[in-house]
């Protein structure tokens, strides 16, 4: 998975963070992480409760809704 790298590679990728980033803002960075992890975790836990509960069957009402037509027609035919 990490195709041949070692620890060097990861002291190396941390110092550029450093550099580019600045030592102050690495905590608010960490911070934003964290959230957006824990919101990504929280929405995929969700979706995962939505789909393994059924879905409700559609009420069907004895009188048409508004705009629908009292007696459903076919289509004309194509010629």
């Amino acid at each position: 998975m990490l195709h041949g790298l070692t620890g060097w590679h990861l002291l190396i990728v941390l110092a550029v963070i450093l550099l580019l980033f600045g030592a102050a803002k690495l905590p608010a960075l960490a911070q934003s992480v964290g959230k957006s992890a824990r919101l990504f975790k929280g929405e995929m836990k969700a979706m995962k409760d939505e789909d393994e509960t059924p879905l409700a069957a559609p009420t069907t009402s004895s009188h048409p809704g508004p705009g629908t037509p009292a007696v459903a027609s076919d289509p004309p035919p194509i010629r």
